[in-house]
């Protein structure tokens, strides 16, 4: 084809198309504008979260400001503040008696020869005064113990009792170390059995030393400071020392004033002669600086043989804490372990007799098992002494397992373990007629009553109370 024959193809042609055709043929797209002058009928949508008191534009070109939502309970919320330490106090606060229970007649109060007599098992005995003063300041009363619920206190004399006072009294009067560790489940008693041990020791006018909570002592809640001279180095804890022994002094002072010194000690921050009392002697430490060093000379004191010094009861609650790494770290800022804290040392060179007490006495550690943590040696270490005693095959290491730790087991090597577990039918009769007698329990105590409750709680002593206290009903 030409070239001017192709072009002729694209040339418009003349004729015109009808207009019938053309509207028939062909649809106009609809238009659509850039802008409107009209509002837009649907919902602006408005952002789901805004600051508090940012600035919002709606579509509708109106500046809007978020406001916080008033709260009506800030007011009855506002007050005074709790000042520092007063949450603990009250979370900590022990009351032992209740003006609302009934006063139980015919209740004796606590003697010696009670806990040492096989004829007082089942009996419930009162704690005197004096003694409840002392042992306050020891902290020997837990606030999970039910002290508020009864008029006075008072305890159940159990044959666990017994077995530990007697052997406690035998080795004072031979003048050697009695060291056990109670040990059990749950709520069976240990707390309250290492509390009986530290009233006969105060009614036989024996120094007893307490440390209710081991792991205020392991768990970095504590100021401490490497002491000078020392391989290893140990730890001193001052503020807990000034504590403890704050607590001995009030505890103890009927019998520090009638016993007085045989050193010199020319480190006290003030002069004590000799032949001063031992009450004097702890009166020094006035400042956390110098508790330490007071301690260390008390201790020196305790220490002399013979003189007519009494013997000495240490008790500790809460044994797994003092069994373990600590959480305190070295100026190295790695873990120390528990057993090179000064005090911690202490007690556990009394209890594996490492360091004999030269005046007879005892040295009793309490497990937990409410807080306390997993530790894989002490277990194991207290299962063997149980096997021993008992007379059948210790268990052994695991051989793939490398969490033992053997300073541990060296403090529990030679201790005498005391598993606490359910009372007797003749106990729990005892314990539930004081109940009834105080008003608490409302229901006749019988056999068929005190086998029931019994059988229900396996014997143990709280689960006793939350089966027959927890329950009650007007």
């Amino acid at each position: 084809m030409s070239a001017p024959t192709s072009l002729r193809c694209l040339v418009r042609p003349s004729a015109a198309v009808p207009r019938s055709i053309a509207a028939a043929t062909w649809t106009p797209y609809p238009s659509i504008a850039l802008f409107s002058t009209t509002a837009n009928a649907r919902k602006p949508v408005m952002p789901k979260k805004q600051n508090k008191g940012a600035p919002v534009i709606n579509p509708y070109g109106k500046k809007m400001t978020v406001m916080k939502k008033k709260n009506k309970n800030v007011a009855a919320r506002a007050g005074k503040p709790p000042l520092p330490g007063e949450r603990k106090a009250l979370r900590k606060r022990i009351q032992l008696s209740n003006n609302n229970a009934l006063p139980v007649a015919g209740l004796a109060e606590l003697e010696p020869e009670h806990m040492l007599d096989r004829n007082s098992v089942g009996t419930m005995v009162a704690l005197p005064g004096t003694m409840q003063d002392s042992l306050r300041a020891l902290e020997a009363f837990k606030p999970t113990q039910f002290w508020p619920m009864f008029r006075q206190p008072a305890m159940l004399i159990r044959s666990e009792t017994v077995d530990l006072i007697s052997q406690m009294q035998e080795a004072a009067n031979k003048k050697q170390m009695f060291r056990a560790v109670l040990t059990g489940e749950r709520i069976t008693g240990k707390s309250l059995l290492l509390l009986q041990s530290m009233a006969y020791g105060l009614s036989k006018e024996w120094i007893v030393i307490n440390i209710p909570e081991a792991q205020e002592l392991t768990t970095a809640c504590t100021e401490y400071a490497p002491i000078p001279d020392t391989e290893p180095v140990q730890y001193m804890q001052n503020n807990y020392c000034l504590k403890m022994i704050q607590a001995i002094r009030k505890a103890n002072s009927s019998i520090l004033t009638k016993q007085t010194t045989f050193y010199s000690h020319p480190e006290l921050p003030q002069n004590i002669p000799i032949n001063s009392t031992l009450l004097a002697l702890l009166s020094a430490a006035k400042e956390p600086e110098s508790a330490w060093v007071v301690f260390q000379a008390f201790w020196k004191e305790l220490m002399h043989k013979g003189a007519g010094r009494p013997p000495i009861l240490f008790t500790l609650d809460g044994l797994q804490h003092i069994m373990k790494i600590s959480d305190y770290r070295s100026p190295a800022f790695e873990l120390i372990h528990s057993q090179d804290l000064a005090l911690v040392r202490l007690f556990c060179d009394t209890l594996s007799g490492a360091m004999p007490l030269p005046n007879g006495g005892a040295v009793i550690a309490a497990t937990t098992r409410n807080n306390g943590p997993r530790t894989p040696s002490m277990e194991l270490a207290l299962a063997q002494r149980e096997a021993e005693q008992s007379g059948t095959e210790p268990p052994q290491h695991e051989p793939y397992f490398k969490g033992y730790d053997p300073r541990s087991e060296a403090v529990l090597k030679t201790v005498k373990v005391m598993k606490l577990k359910g009372m007797s039918k003749l106990e729990a009769r005892g314990l539930m007629e004081y109940w009834a007698a105080s008003g608490i329990l409302r229901s006749t105590v019988d056999e068929k009553v005190v086998a029931a409750k019994w059988a229900l709680s396996a014997g143990v002593v709280g689960e006793m109370e939350r089966a027959s206290l927890l329950t009650m009903r007007p």
